[in-house]
Formats: structure tokens, C-alpha cells, sequence
């Protein structure tokens, strides 16, 4: 072709204007038909190819999306179990205080009431103990002043209170009139 406008070009026929632009009628068949080839090759060949493809991308993207979903969901579903789970545990852990303080109480009360028991118990047995103590002092204070009265009666009188049921009656009279005494004063 080129050839062609060379030798065109060499015998004075050459193109002028716009004429110059329009390539001559054969090259124009020559390349449609070519064009034409081409585009059945790419339409029989490449094309489907391609469309093949991006169809196997586009169900791999499509399951991808189905897994995601799937997956998605799965996780939705552990999440809200998880929920469920911790205020269930947490509601446990209530009882379980609640259970713990109410326990706690009780056994300060048994305490309580044990400690006082044992408090009663311990001053009973002070109070019993006080008084055998007393009762043994008075005894022994009544015998020790039952023997200084004889003694100091028997000097006084001047005679000998050796008889013991005189002595005993003195001694009697004797603390029988001190204690009313002492309860007066009081």
C-alpha cells in the first residue's frame, strides 16, 4: 500500500484536501476483514473465556460473601450466648453473696447467742462461787467472833463459858444483834 501512494504520488495523482485523509477502498475491505476475524476469534474464543472467569470469580466472591454471612451470624449468635452466659453468672454470683451474708448473719447470731449463753453461764457460776465464798467467810467470821465473844464474855463475867450450848447461845445473840445493827445504818 504504500508502494501504492508512492507510485500514485510518483505519476502526479496525488491526493489533495480532505482526500488526503481517506485511505483508498481496498485498504478499507482489507481491514474490515480483518476486523471482522479478529472480532470472531475474540467473540468465539476470548470472550468466553473471560466470561468463564469472571463467573468464578463472581461465585467465589459470592460464596465468600455466603461464608461471611454464615460466619457473621455464628459470631452474632456466640456473642449474644456469651450475654447470656455472663448475666447468668452474674446473677449466680448474687445469689452466692446474697447466700454468703445470709449465712454470715446467722452464724454472728449463733455466735452471739453462744457468747451470751456462755457469759450467763460464766456469771451464774460467779455469782454461786461469791456467795459459798461468802457464806464460808461468814462461817469462818462467826466462828472467829463467836470465839473472841466467849473469850471477852467469859473475862468479863468472869467466869468460864465453857458449855458450849451457852456458848453457842451467846455467840448467836451476840451476831443477831450486830446484824440488826448494820441493817439499820443502811
Amino acid at each position: 500500500m504504500i508502494d501504492a501512494t508512492v507510485i500514485a504520488a510518483g505519476e502526479g495523482n496525488a491526493p489533495e484536501g480532505v482526500m488526503m485523509f481517506v485511505p483508498p477502498l481496498e485498504e478499507v475491505v482489507w481491514s474490515a476483514l480483518a476486523l471482522v476475524v479478529i472480532a470472531l476469534v475474540f467473540w468465539k474464543k476470548v470472550l468466553p473465556a473471560f466470561t468463564r472467569i469472571l463467573d468464578e470469580r463472581a461465585e467465589l466472591i459470592q460464596g465468600g460473601i455466603a461464608k461471611a454471612e454464615t460466619a457473621q451470624a455464628e459470631a452474632q449468635e456466640a456473642l449474644e450466648e456469651y450475654t447470656r452466659q455472663l448475666a447468668e453468672a452474674r446473677a449466680e454470683a448474687g445469689r452466692i453473696r446474697e447466700a454468703a451474708r445470709a449465712e454470715g448473719a446467722t452464724i454472728i447470731e449463733e455466735l452471739r447467742t453462744k457468747a451470751s449463753q456462755d457469759a450467763a453461764r460464766i456469771l451464774e457460776n460467779a455469782q454461786r462461787q461469791i456467795e459459798a465464798e461468802q457464806q464460808q467467810a461468814s462461817q469462818a467470821l462467826r466462828a472467829e467472833v463467836g470465839s473472841l465473844a466467849t473469850e471477852l464474855a467469859s473475862r468479863i463475867v468472869g467466869e468460864a463459858l465453857a458449855d458450849s450450848a451457852r456458848q453457842s447461845r451467846v455467840i448467836d445473840r451476840f451476831l443477831d444483834e450486830l446484824e440488826s445493827t448494820t441493817v439499820d445504818r443502811t
